[in-house]
């Protein structure tokens, strides 16, 4: 059966012999969720959420960031999930619109904290969570994508598999809390198609849910074990052309968390690739804002149907207005935390570009979606010269990587927008040894009080 022989796989992984390559990508991962997370925690919705779960923090072992408070183990996984998809800063499974991390990361680190398990035990949840996951996007198809928001949906079987492993589970438990797992998968696309804050929550609610299938099933909860391939399973119900060979084809072999995209934008990554050709054709013909007269981008469906906004106002509107970010990549030369300050969304160069973006489906550039995310920019001068460039990638994707260093610079800009300079240093320095530790304590991240507490 499926769930079993997925199950099977994670309870494996515990011990399976693991290449340093694979295991040096759980770390990079894991240190692009800090950074993602990070600034995620002083943006709204994420200090809303702690006020709201105020009596469910001051218990237990795991750590809720930024502060350091301890809490229950599903409840710090709830709100760091969410704050790790808040700033739009989070990693991307290319092929299966799937951002594993945000929940995976958040249940794995939640548990791991909540057992004492060492840094060895909770990267290998990680890449369990991953490799599950991802499998599971590729296996539902671009059909579930239409209304369904894959991070809330698939990275809820990351999260139970990641919890699973960590939580010590044999392969039929695990099976059992992965069909627990889908049936509380959920998450719509139209909750983010307006200026609306339950996006991040999709990926709290996944880790969360993750959590407590895998604390369940530890304790015997069954769960449906054909709810994935059933005739009226998560496939039949949420995707309608499911190919569940995807879901375990080079599960154990071929490992997806080495081919994990990492955003060098901090917005929707449907907008990655435009804004990445619109900031060569400003760096090859030495454009600047005043001489542009018109901005053409031929992108794939959801480019077009989620991040055409031609007159965002708020931070949430602004990462998903394909039209803003490329305006305020050709004028301030990037798109980063900055970028959704109150200042520059009201800035009036960049406001001016703003009516002179037009979007369009690029009907062979949607034709090789999600395996390949490219954009066709051109731009057109007030002297009549018309530039025109096909950015066949992104930035941060596997065939385009951030590098190490650029992946650790990442981290200190955007950690270092709510830790002390010291911490975030201390803390990058422990995350890039993370299989060396003996625990999940790491410095920087622990209030003092919390950690007598703890002790």
């Amino acid at each position: 059966m499926l769930l079993t022989e997925i199950g099977h796989y994670v309870a494996g992984e515990r011990t399976a012999t693991l290449s340093d390559k694979t295991m040096h990508h759980a770390k990079r991962a894991v240190i692009d969720w800090f950074a993602a997370m990070y600034p995620g925690t002083v943006i709204n919705p994420g200090p809303m959420l702690r006020e709201a779960l105020a009596e469910e923090l001051g218990h237990g072992r795991s750590v809720v960031f930024p502060a350091g408070e301890l809490a229950l183990t599903r409840t710090a996984a709830f709100l760091n999930g969410s704050a790790a998809h808040t700033a739009e800063f989070d990693d991307i499974h290319r092929d299966s619109a799937v951002h594993p991390g945000c929940a995976t990361i958040a249940a794995a680190l939640a548990c791991a904290q909540a057992t004492g398990c060492d840094g060895e035990t909770f990267l290998r949840g990680v890449i369990a969570g991953f490799e599950v996951s991802t499998r599971i996007g590729l296996a539902m198809t671009r059909e579930h994508y239409k209304f369904w928001h894959a991070t809330a949906t698939i990275s809820t079987f990351g999260a139970s598999a990641a919890s699973s492993l960590i939580l010590g589970l044999n392969g039929d438990q695990t099976a059992h809390a992965l069909a627990t797992a889908a049936t509380m998968a959920a998450g719509l696309q139209q909750a983010f198609r307006s200026d609306a804050m339950s996006k991040p929550i999709h990926a709290g609610h996944a880790a969360e849910a993750g959590v407590t299938s895998a604390m369940a099933a530890a304790k015997g909860v069954t769960g449906a074990l054909d709810v994935l391939d059933g005739p009226v399973g998560m496939g039949a119900a949420m995707s309608g052309k499911a190919d569940w060979s995807k879901a375990t084809a080079g599960l154990g072999r071929d490992y997806n968390i080495e081919i994990m995209t990492f955003k060098n934008h901090g917005c929707c990554g449907h907008t990655f690739a435009a804004i990445d050709g619109a900031l060569v054709l400003k760096e090859r013909h030495g454009l600047t804002p005043d001489q542009i007269a018109r901005i053409e981008v031929g992108g794939y469906r959801p480019t077009v149907d989620i991040c055409d906004r031609p007159d965002p106002r708020t931070p949430v509107d602004c990462k998903f207005s394909l039209q803003y970010v490329v305006s305020h990549a050709l004028v301030h030369g990037s798109v980063r935390l900055a970028a959704f300050e109150a200042e520059r969304m009201s800035d009036p160069a960049v406001r001016a570009l703003l009516p002179l973006v037009d979007l369009r489906l690029d009907e062979e550039i949607d034709s090789r979606f999600p395996g390949q995310r490219a954009a066709r920019v051109a731009i057109t001068t007030r002297a009549g010269e018309r530039f025109e460039f096909l950015q066949p990638t992104r930035k941060g994707d596997p065939d385009m990587p951030l590098s190490d260093e650029e992946l650790s610079d990442k981290f200190l800009e955007l950690a270092g927008s709510v830790l002390d300079a010291a911490d975030a240093k201390s803390l990058l320095a422990a995350l890039w040894g993370l299989e060396k530790r003996k625990s999940l304590d790491l410095p920087g991240t622990t209030a003092p009080a919390a950690r007598r507490a703890s002790a």
